[in-house]
């Protein structure tokens, strides 16, 4: 056997299983008729598997609850994990990164904090999503003679472009 095969077979069989549990979810999202709900990530670890799901409104614990059923059905039925398994079926969470597109324009409104290209990051009100650009604007001061004065600015951030953005939480 070859140095590191073992490895990259185990990371292969989570990987597939991966695709074989989003397939499920998606065909569970059109049984359901949940037009308005994405699959936002899967999380396999042992036998406890994280299903996150999103929508343009925002994910409610009944739908949640709906696809946790519907899931479990299937996986009782067809013994994909055995008899004993942990399933749970939420939202990302407000301090999960957002990691589709259209989850940026119900954030509309809330401050983020984006990290894009190799070193730039940017934090403030997002503003706008057009088409793949998100825009975020934040104040700066600059000096004006003896005064600071305050400066509205605006960067405009391809998604392509993004490592890693959250929504951060007011208390304002």
């Amino acid at each position: 056997m070859l140095k590191g095969t073992a490895g990259s077979l185990f990371y292969c069989s989570i990987f597939m299983q991966n695709l074989e549990l989003e397939k499920l979810v998606l065909e569970g999202l059109t049984q359901l008729e949940y037009v308005d709900t994405y699959l936002v990530d899967i999380r396999v670890k042992n036998n406890k598997i994280e299903v996150f799901l999103d929508s343009d409104e925002g994910i409610s614990f009944l739908k949640c609850q709906k696809m946790s059923r519907w899931l479990e059905s299937f996986f009782d039925e067809n013994k994909t994990f055995g008899d004993v398994y942990t399933l749970e079926v939420s939202s990302p969470g407000v301090g999960s990164p957002l990691k589709m597109l259209r989850q940026y324009p119900k954030n509309i409104g809330r401050i983020i904090d984006i990290k894009h290209s190799i070193d730039k990051q940017s934090k403030g009100i997002l503003k706008d999503v057009i088409g793949d650009k998100i825009y975020v604007e934040y104040e700066i001061k600059i000096k004006e003679g003896k005064k600071n004065k305050k400066v509205i600015m605006t960067d405009e951030i391809k998604f392509e472009d993004i490592i890693e953005s959250k929504i951060k939480i007011s208390f304002n």
